[in-house]
């Protein structure tokens, strides 16, 4: 049998189609998408995108752009008013160490990709794996773009409260999947110390926490 994976052939995912995914965009009447290449698809896709776009002036241009496509996300802040505390983790994450980070350790927002459930749901089952919390009512405080340039995923952020008592399990992650995650309990303000002296360089996890102070649930009055 010929062919190529992910395009007319299912690769390791079972997928197919994969140079499929833009061609049919209309959104935007000054975009028209010529042509999808495949270049890459292990767990992610790599594709590359040639499309012509008008400019402001009206000139059309023919521009490529390669995308990585790992699916969206979702990540969870849990919080406690009366104690002022929140939960993260901290765990190695090897691009950040290969681009500057002295030890790869990051310290986030409880996070994962949505695995074809809602955003709601992974991020319960996130909080579950990698916390050991279980949350009540969650708030849906934004959607965020994490590297529009090139990465599509897009990221639902929610915060909830929790006390000690939802904390039912050590956390940790899932073994299995390689995960080897510490959690920890901060005070709010030592997090916001953590972001200002760059203990705390993860996107979502500073959005969050800022959104924590001046809007949410450690707002003052």
């Amino acid at each position: 049998m010929t062919g190529v994976l992910g395009v007319d052939l299912p690769d390791s995912r079972g997928r197919t189609g994969l140079d499929r995914v833009g061609r049919d965009l209309t959104g935007n009447p000054d975009v028209v998408v010529r042509d999808v290449e495949l270049l890459a698809a292990a767990w992610h896709v790599l594709r590359r995108t040639t499309f012509d776009q008008r400019r402001r002036d009206g000139r059309w241009t023919t521009e490529q752009r390669e995308t990585y496509d790992r699916g969206n996300g979702a990540a969870l802040l849990p919080y406690d008013v009366a104690r002022r505390t929140v939960l993260l983790t901290r765990q190695f994450r090897f691009p950040a160490y290969v681009n500057g980070s002295p030890d790869g350790m990051l310290v986030e927002a409880a996070a994962g990709l949505l695995d074809e459930q809602d955003a709601e749901t992974a991020v319960r089952r996130e909080a579950a794996e990698e916390l050991g919390v279980v949350v009540g009512e969650v708030t849906r405080v934004f959607d965020v773009f994490t590297s529009p340039g090139s990465v599509t995923e897009r990221v639902v952020c929610f915060a909830a409260p929790y006390t000690p008592a939802d904390r039912v399990t050590a956390g940790g992650g899932v073994a299995e999947e390689g995960e080897d995650i510490e959690v920890l309990e901060l005070d709010v303000d030592e997090a916001l110390a953590m972001v200002d002296d760059g203990r705390i360089a993860d996107a979502k996890t500073i959005m969050l926490l800022q959104w924590a102070v001046l809007r949410g649930p450690f707002r003052r009055p």
